[in-house]
């Protein structure tokens, strides 16, 4: 019985083990050598903040399968680029060029930079003049000193 149960046990954790197959490389090293140079300056439209490149996306596979049969049929980086451009928009490039549609994109971190800046000084001002610059009233300044005498004794 205790055999039984060892068997089954090991059945159960192998059974959750499976892998899958090696993503296929191209025919031709020098293929495959420019795709991974162009996967590489393109984002995982999956991921988003992973490269082509180094996704294991289903869409990525894709993605990299359709780029080798373009780089076979002879096309150049930039035509290929232009390609997956027009089909899936500026996003899937790393480094957008900056034109009128991407100028969020290159300055976008740097105004909500220079916003939260300005917010912070504005708070820091606030608060300051908030902060009451009145001393102690001369009442106030005696009681403390007795305070401290007494606590001298």
């Amino acid at each position: 019985m205790k055999y039984l149960y060892a068997l089954l046990l090991v059945l159960i954790a192998c059974g959750g083990v499976s892998a899958k197959e090696a993503a296929q490389l191209a025919d031709d090293p020098v293929v495959e050598q420019r795709l991974i140079a162009i996967s590489e300056e393109m984002r995982c439209l999956v991921c988003q903040n992973e490269s082509l490149a180094g996704s294991r996306a289903d869409l990525a596979l894709d993605l990299r399968r359709e780029l080798r049969g373009l780089i076979k049929q002879g096309k150049t980086d930039d035509e290929i680029k232009e390609f997956m451009v027009s089909r899936y928009g500026d996003f899937v490039l790393y480094r957008p060029p900056v034109k009128p549609t991407t100028w969020v994109l290159w300055a976008g971190p740097f105004g909500l930079m220079v916003v939260g800046v300005v917010a912070l000084f504005v708070y820091l001002r606030r608060r300051n003049s908030e902060i009451d610059t009145a001393g102690l009233t001369d009442e106030e300044s005696q009681r403390v000193e007795a305070l401290l005498k007494e606590g001298e004794k």
